[in-house]
């Protein structure tokens, strides 16, 4: 075996955030008679994997990555597990976030249906959902990548079409169907990729790609592209999102949007940091980011459904992520990785108050809302924060994280400084897009609640209630959104530092080899 693969005594670590929640959801389907026990058990799972994300992030920061190999068979040959301080921070920001969105599904079901019913999907998924996406953050490999987005597809596929209506099963259907499309494209480019190189390990693949002609290594590289493009929504591959998200149950599109589209960014980053590394800012990239950064700021202007404007604002935002994957420097991909973290909090926080604004009200659509300043100002706080957050106002942890950007463009040369610009530009509309919101719906007179149009769904509406249970969770993810912003300082230096490693290339691949590669 490589001396130095599993010499971190916290090597054992590494699968526990994978397999507990598989374990959970065996749990909750063996126990699909106890709602309490499912509801515990979930919980649980996630604080334990939660608290096992703190402890990675503190070790890798201090020691390097942690590795683990599968099966006792040392990399390339065995599967590796790894988490440097990108992936350990983006699996603790994840699971705090699923945690929180876990607890405000089971308020809302509780406050629906009661105390007594249980769900035989629900939990079981979200837990392989969580185990999917954690997998996706830790492997070492191509093709346990492609199995870790295969298990969170799977879960998430389900989430989206249980007890809902007809229309919104076929507006999922085009959700399932590009994802399917991903995967057997993916799955076609690690077929090249091994073909190409005789192996799928990234560590390993870092120096075999060099070896390969220039034209082949470009074409793989798109290709890697073009996958984790169309699973992180970017432009001209985002169609998918505006039309699936907004019909899906509120906790499950705030678990979408949080999670999903940044498991997507995470993988192109990490791939093409580590396969693909280049000296100069990408040209390609800077102009799929200005696309993206614009088409989704105006598309969102354009909308009067709440969860699609959100929805277009998240196409947006992934759009100022590529640009600091497109700078190509350490700043730049450091910027993009503390956009990534504030990113996953905010955008599921959104979704959740729009959850609650739509509980209240029985719509979505903003022109039949009005005047809940009055009748619900919580929550028009609850609004409020993670909106200015989003638009990226001073002090929030979004201004912090978009001067991280502005500041790697500007310093990169004259087209990144100029696509800086957009950043600045595609931050107002943001921010002229949620003051619409805020003017439609907290402002003006009040307005009677809608009944339910579709009260055989997962999700009743128009109570004109907010649950106080409900609303905690939603409080609680705001108060990581504000703890994200007074602890910037920590949080910088640790994406900091993790864009020096992306860069460098050098401890990931020491790690995960060691000194006989």
């Amino acid at each position: 075996m490589n001396p130095a693969v599993d010499t971190s005594p916290y090597a054992w670590l590494l699968a526990l955030p994978v397999l507990l929640p598989i374990l959970g959801a065996a749990v909750t389907v063996i126990g699909s008679r106890s709602p309490t026990l499912q509801r515990v058990v979930g919980i649980v799972v996630l604080l334990a994997v939660s608290a096992i994300a703190g402890v990675l992030l503190v070790v890798s920061d201090g020691s390097g990555p942690v590795v683990a190999s599968l099966g006792g068979w040392a990399a390339p040959v065995g599967i590796a597990l790894v988490a440097d301080r990108l992936s350990a921070l983006l699996l603790l920001v994840s699971t705090l976030v699923t945690l929180a969105v876990l607890v405000y599904a089971i308020d809302q079901r509780i406050a629906d249906y009661g105390r007594g019913t249980a769900s035989t999907t629900f939990h079981p998924m979200y837990l392989m959902l969580s185990a999917g996406v954690s997998l996706a953050y830790l492997v070492g490999d191509l093709f346990s990548l492609f199995v870790a987005f295969e298990v969170m597809l799977t879960a998430s596929y389900v989430l989206i079409t249980r007890r809902t209506s007809a229309k919104k099963i076929r507006a999922g259907m085009t959700y399932v169907t590009v994802s399917l499309l991903s995967s057997l494209l993916f799955l076609t480019a690690i077929a090249l990729v091994y073909a190409a190189t005789g192996t799928v390990n990234l560590a390993d693949l870092a120096g075999r790609v060099e070896l390969l002609p220039p034209g082949l290594a470009t074409v793989l590289g798109l290709m890697l592209l073009l996958v984790f493009g169309i699973k992180a929504a970017m432009v001209p591959l985002h169609f998918w999102l505006p039309d699936s998200y907004p019909n899906a149950p509120g906790p499950v599109a705030a678990l979408f949007a949080g999670l999903l589209t940044k498991v997507g960014f995470y993988a192109m980053l990490r791939t093409q940091t580590l396969l693909f590394p280049r000296e100069e800012p990408w040209a390609l990239l800077l102009v799929i980011a200005t696309a993206t950064m614009l088409i989704g700021a105006l598309g969102a202007l354009a909308q009067n459904d709440m969860n699609r404007l959100l929805s277009f604002l998240l196409v947006s935002h992934i759009g100022f992520m590529l640009f600091g994957l497109a700078v190509f420097d350490a700043a730049g991909v450091s910027g993009a990785a503390l956009y990534a973290a504030h990113h996953i909090t905010v955008l599921a926080t959104l979704f959740l108050v729009s959850g609650l604004i739509t509980r209240r009200t029985g719509t979505v659509l903003l022109d039949e809302m009005g005047g809940l300043l009055r009748t619900a100002p919580w929550l028009a706080a609850l609004y409020a924060v993670p909106a200015l957050t989003l638009a990226g106002v001073p002090p929030t942890a979004g201004f912090v994280a978009k001067l991280a950007l502005l500041q790697a463009g500007a310093a990169a040369g004259l087209w990144p400084t100029v696509v800086a610009g957009v950043v600045v530009v595609a931050s107002l509309l943001t921010l002229y897009a949620l003051a619409r919101v805020w003017v439609r719906v907290f402002w003006g007179e009040p307005k009677a609640a809608l009944p339910d149009d579709d009260p055989d769904d997962e999700v009743l509406v128009g109570t004109s209630r907010t649950p106080t249970p409900m609303f905690a969770a939603t409080a609680g993810l705001v108060v990581v959104s504000l703890a994200i912003a007074a602890f910037a300082g920590p949080l910088t230096s640790v994406t900091g530092r993790a864009g020096v490693d992306l860069l460098d290339r050098e401890p990931y691949i020491a790690a995960v080899l060691g000194a006989e590669r």
